[in-house]
């Protein structure tokens, strides 16, 4: 596959979303050198870099922080190619690539979730389970009908939830069964998934949903976002999101969404963020520019 055939194979994908050696002699730090805009004003939440990675990644799509590690899914090919090429990398916190394949044999990863020792990853049609201690994959569930797995939330009873982008369906994997668990005519092209208490967040093509996970009951809960890719609260009711243009806004039912970052004129994505509220830290994988990139929030 060319360069250029991958490139436009990915800008006809409409809002797309979507989640080695360790002896490398290039993983130095790049600082201060980007060019992307960070929005913001002397009293709003602000945006500022604190690292990137280099541009070794290949197409990551989600990034997940851990107190051990931080893990980057790289899609290495076509997003609804199975090619058995997708991997998951290990990053330390300061964005250095420690090892870059560290789990292998994936078709095109996407969302990642963990839940103890277990790592749980939407690879096209499939949940794939990793024994994170053992560095192995340990079960490959089918999500029967899927066309498009897409990102996961994991809620404190340890259910995973996997969006469905084509689909337009959530799939719930719970006592080691994986399932349709929700239709709806909201759903319309739903991706970004954050699990908040006893509700599921979902953002879909222009909307953030509020799902309780017991009644399935559903409800709009902030309007006009655009698409959502990545979906993380940052607490008092706000959720930051991006765009995988390369758009990242924070929002809130009662607030009209903010601009954060605007990385579009770079043509710098911003694919399926990862937020820690206790560091104030976004972390945000920039798909076709093959890079994490770190950010304090301010708020």
């Amino acid at each position: 596959m060319t360069k250029l055939f991958l490139i436009l194979t990915f800008f006809l994908f409409p809002l797309m979303g979507c989640r080695f050696s360790q002896d490398k002699g290039n993983t130095n730090i790049q600082k201060n050198s980007v060019k992307e805009t960070s929005i913001n004003s002397e009293t709003g939440p602000m945006l500022t870099l604190i690292w990137k990675t280099p541009s070794d990644l290949k197409i990551p799509e989600s990034v997940i922080y851990t107190e051990e590690a931080i893990y980057v899914s790289n899609i290495n090919g076509s997003p609804t190619e199975e090619n058995g090429e997708g991997f998951i990398s290990i990053l330390n916190k300061e964005g250095k690539i420690m090892q870059l394949k560290w789990i292998t044999g994936l078709n095109a990863p996407k969302g990642m979730g963990i839940s103890g020792d277990r790592m749980y990853v939407a690879d096209i049609h499939n949940l794939v389970e990793i024994d994170i201690n053992n560095s192995k994959i340990i079960g490959i569930y089918q999500a029967e009908g899927s066309k498009f797995l897409n990102d996961i939330a994991i809620d404190p009873q340890g259910r995973v939830y996997i969006s469905d982008m084509k689909k337009d369906v959530i799939y719930r994997f719970a006592d080691g069964k994986l399932e349709k668990w929700l239709e709806s005519d909201l759903l319309v092209s739903p991706n970004g998934l954050f699990s908040d208490h006893q509700n599921l967040m979902i953002g879909t093509k222009n909307r953030i949903l509020k799902v309780n996970t017991e009644s399935k009951s559903i409800e709009s809960y902030i309007e006009n976002t655009g698409g959502v890719d990545g979906l993380e609260a940052v607490g008092g009711g706000k959720y930051i999101f991006s765009d995988w243009l390369g758009h990242i806004h924070i929002a809130d039912p009662e607030t009209k969404k903010v601009l954060l970052l605007d990385s579009t004129a770079d043509k710098i994505n911003a694919a399926d963020i990862n937020y820690i509220p206790s560091k104030q830290l976004l972390l945000v994988p920039t798909f076709l520019d093959n890079r994490i990139m770190a950010y304090h929030l301010g708020l």
